[in-house]
C-alpha cells in the first residue's frame, strides 16, 4: 500500500492527545550504548475491539533495548510524546529443532526474540495517523529517518456506511509464493486483513498431517517468525493483520497449551474470558467478526481438542447473540484455521465443528465462515443442518496462502470460473478421533474448487458483501455475493 503524507510532519516533534498505553513485564536489562544501531524490524499491526479507537503497534528487536516507544502524528500535525511500548523476550532452545538442522558455528543458544508491543486506545475514527517505533538513543523522528515513517488507519464508527474490503488467507510461511500473495492482498488496499492459521511454519514438519503440539515429533526453527515478521512488514506495518491460531501455533515448548509463544509475538483482543488466547470478537463498521480457536475441535491432531472443556462454545453462543440483537451488525464473518465444511484431502472436514458449532452458525444465521488448514480454496454452498440451503451460512476454506499445496479427497475436479466442472461428486474426509481413518460422506454442496495459490477479498457495503477468489496472477476464480438477510 503506497503512503501518502504531509513532508511537513516528518521531523517535527509535539504533543499528541487522548492516546495511552499498557504497560506490564519487567523491566529490560541495559541496551549496549550505540543503540543507534538496533534497528527495528518486522512492524505489525493489530485492531483493538473497538478499531475505531484501538490499535497495537507492534514490532521486534534483533538485540535487546531499553526505552522502546511508539510516537504518532496525525496529517499535518506533530509527532506527540513517546509512549511506552511493552517488552516480551522469548527464549528458544536450539535443542528444540530437528538434529539434522544446519546450524552456523557461531550461531546462538538459546535464541532470544524480543517483541515489543505499543497498545493505543482514544484514537478518533476514520483518521490517518503517522507513527515511528523507537528505542533510547534511536529516534526517527528526530534523526532524520523518512524512510521508517509508516502510518495506520482507524475504523469509522459502526454506523459508518462507507464501502471497504478486507482479505484473508491462511498456511502462508515464508518464500516467493508468500511474498507474492501478500503483495496481491496489499493491492486490494484493504482496511484489515485475516490470518487463517499456520502462519511461519516454524513447526514445518513431524508426523504427517499432526504437525504441532507435539515435542517429541515436531520440527522446530522459531527463526522462521523473524522471516515472516520481515516479509510480512510492508504490509503489515499499514494494515491490521488479525490473526487466528492454527495447529503449528500449537508450539508445545511455550505455555499455556503450546500459545506462550504466540502470546508474545502478536496482541489480539483476546476478549472471550480472561486468559482466553486466540478467541476473541471485535467490529468493524456493519460486520461482526469471531475468532475461534479451531485446535478445540480438531479430531486428528488431538494436542489441544476440547482444552476449553466447552466453555469456547458457550461463548460463541453468547457473542452471536449479541451480534444478532446489535441494529448496527449487518453480517457476521467467523474466521478460524479449521474447516468445517471440505472435500479437501490432507486436513478435511473436522466432524466436532459441524457437531457443536454448525449449529450455533445455523441459529444465529452466521453468513460467512472462513478457514484455512486446507491448502486449496473451495466454497460451498450456504449450508443449513448440513446441507445445501438458501438460507445457510457459506463456508470457503482459503489455505492456498503460500506453502505446498494440497488436493481434493478423491482426486474431485477442480471447478472455477472459466473451468466449471459438474461431473462426479466430491466428497468430505472427517478423520476420527487421533487416528488416520475417516468417515466419508459424498456431498452436494461443494459449489468452487481451484489447487493454486490464492487469497479471498471482501468487498463491503451496507446491504452486501461480494466475495471476490484471486490466483496469485490476480486473475478472478470466484466470486460470490452476499446480501443482508
Amino acid at each position: 500500500m503506497t503512503e501518502e503524507h504531509s513532508r511537513r510532519l516528518l521531523f517535527k516533534v509535539g504533543g499528541a492527545a487522548l492516546v495511552t498505553a499498557a504497560i506490564t513485564g519487567t523491566k529490560p536489562a541495559q541496551a549496549a550504548p550505540d543503540g543507534l544501531r538496533i534497528r527495528p524490524v518486522g512492524r505489525h499491526l493489530a485492531f483493538g475491539a473497538e478499531p475505531s479507537k484501538q490499535v497495537v503497534i507492534s514490532w521486534q528487536q534483533l538485540e535487546k533495548v531499553t526505552g522502546p516507544y511508539v510516537r504518532i502524528a496525525t496529517d499535518g500535525g506533530e509527532f506527540g510524546p513517546k509512549i511506552a511500548a511493552e517488552p516480551r523476550t522469548l527464549k528458544s532452545e536450539i535443542g528444540w529443532q530437528d538434529g539434522d538442522h544446519s546450524f552456523p558455528p557461531h550461531g546462538p543458544d538459546p535464541l532470544y526474540q524480543y517483541y515489543l508491543h505499543a497498545k493505543l486506545t482514544g484514537l478518533a475514527p476514520a483518521t490517518t495517523y503517522f507513527y515511528v517505533v523507537g528505542h533510547d538513543n534511536y529516534d526517527p523522528a528526530t534523526s532524520k529517518r523518512p524512510n521508517e515513517i509508516a502510518s495506520f488507519r482507524t475504523a469509522p464508527t459502526a454506523t459508518a456506511t462507507t464501502p471497504f474490503t478486507f482479505t484473508a488467507f491462511g498456511d502462508q510461511g515464508y518464500g516467493y509464493n508468500a511474498r507474492k500473495l501478500t503483495s496481491l492482498a496489499a493491492d486490494q488496499g484493504p482496511a484489515f486483513h485475516l490470518a487463517l492459521g499456520n502462519l511461519s511454519y516454524a513447526i514445518h514438519g513431524g508426523t504427517t498431517n499432526v504437525e504441532g503440539g507435539h515435542t517429541d515429533t515436531d520440527k522446530y526453527d522459531a527463526a522462521r517468525w523473524n522471516s515472516l515478521f520481515a516479509q510480512n512488514e510492508f504490509m503489515a506495518q499499514t494494515t491490521p493483520w488479525m490473526l487466528t491460531l492454527g495447529n503449528r501455533e500449537m508450539e508445545e515448548w511455550y505455555s499455556p497449551n503450546g500459545y506462550g509463544g504466540i502470546k508474545q509475538r502478536v496482541t489480539m483482543p483476546d476478549n472471550a474470558w480472561s486468559g482466553s488466547i486466540g478467541i476473541y470478537a471485535w467490529q468493524y463498521q456493519n460486520v461482526g467478526l469471531i475468532s475461534l480457536d479451531g485446535n478445540d475441535i480438531c479430531n486428528r491432531n488431538t494436542a489441544n481438542l476440547d482444552h476449553t472443556k466447552g466453555r469456547q462454545l458457550t461463548w460463541l453462543d453468547g457473542q452471536l447473540a449479541a451480534f444478532r440483537k446489535d441494529k448496527t451488525i449487518d453480517f457476521i464473518v467467523v474466521y478460524l484455521h479449521h474447516a468445517t465444511y471440505s472435500t479437501a484431502d490432507g486436513g478435511g472436514a473436522e466432524s466436532v465443528a459441524q457437531q457443536k458449532w454448525a449449529p450455533v452458525f445455523d441459529k444465529y444465521k452466521v453468513d460467512l465462515v472462513l478457514n484455512a488448514h486446507n491448502r486449496v480454496y473451495e466454497r460451498t454452498d450456504p449450508i443449513k443442518a448440513g446441507k445445501a440451503s438458501k438460507d445457510g451460512t457459506t463456508y470457503i476454506t482459503a489455505g492456498a496462502g503460500g506453502q505446498a499445496l494440497d488436493r481434493f479427497y478423491k482426486n474431485a475436479p477442480e471447478s472455477y470460473l472459466g473451468n466449471e466442472n459438474t461431473g462426479g461428486t466430491p466428497t468430505m474426509r472427517c478423520y476420527k478421533k487421533n487416528s488416520a481413518s475417516s468417515t466419508d460422506t459424498k456431498v452436494t454442496w461443494s459449489r468452487a474448487r481451484y489447487r493454486g495459490y490464492s487469497i479471498v477479498a471482501v468487498d463491503v457495503t451496507k446491504t452486501t458483501m461480494k466475495v471476490r477468489a484471486l490466483n496469485e496472477d490476480g486473475v478472478l476464480i470466484d466470486e460470490l455475493t452476499l446480501r443482508r438477510r
